[in-house]
């Protein structure tokens, strides 16, 4: 079994979630990503040689530091594409291939980490979209595939992988596609998301999910 490191790239816990501002307060979106962390770390530790966390945030680094991970501090201003390099960079000397997932995908589930790294012994490349188009997991070798991360990013990095001559699976998932962005994903949380660090503390903050017949499917209010 080839040797996997997962890298979890942070943005800074001021700039969390600015588009559910309508709906959560600052305090509570810096709570919010912490929940969603911590998912997303309990689902892949057991799957993984290590987890890397990358961030230029200080709060974040100390937040983790708790939680059996690496800390890894960003070097220079850079975009997340940039960060992920540098991470990519720190763990090619330690392993052959990285599982990269976002902070902020709290339904990823631990069966679903193992499947992804049994299906890389086949497929170099492993990934998994996110409902938008972009890329909520990608399982890639620490050589040659260049980081895609940004809008439409699930089929730039499919592109990628052609270019290089990697062979690539897609692993379509319910679960992995949701990240959260608006109140609507919140709603899918409530309802998906049982046993999670995140649909715990949405619940202490009072909110609940009712069905909606408007535009969108969910809607999240208050108590």
């Amino acid at each position: 079994m080839k040797k996997t490191l997962a890298i979890i790239p942070v943005s800074r816990f001021s700039q969390a979630k600015t588009r559910l501002s309508p709906t959560l307060s600052p305090l509570e979106r810096e709570n919010l990503l912490k929940s969603m962390l911590t998912d997303v770390i309990t689902a892949i530790k057991n799957n993984v040689d290590d987890i890397v966390v990358i961030s230029s945030d200080k709060d974040v680094l100390n937040f983790v530091n708790d939680l059996d991970v690496t800390c890894l501090p960003e070097e220079g201003e850079t975009d997340l594409n940039g960060a992920l390099s540098q991470a990519v960079e720190w763990c090619s000397q330690k392993a052959s291939q990285v599982l990269i997932v976002p902070s902020d995908v709290p339904l990823i589930h631990p069966d679903q980490v193992q499947e992804m790294v049994e299906l890389s012994q086949k497929w170099p490349v492993v990934i998994a979209p996110a409902k938008g188009g972009g890329t909520n997991a990608l399982l890639c070798p620490t050589k040659d595939v260049q980081m895609k991360f940004g809008d439409w990013s699930f089929f730039e990095h499919l592109k990628e992988a052609e270019n290089v001559g990697v062979p690539w699976y897609i692993y379509d998932s319910f679960y992995l596609s949701l990240d959260v962005n608006t109140a609507e994903d919140l709603g899918e949380v409530m309802m998906h998301g049982f046993g999670t660090e995140t649909r715990k503390f949405l619940k202490s903050i009072g909110l609940v999910v009712r069905s909606n017949h408007g535009t969108e499917r969910l809607r999240v209010e208050r108590k």
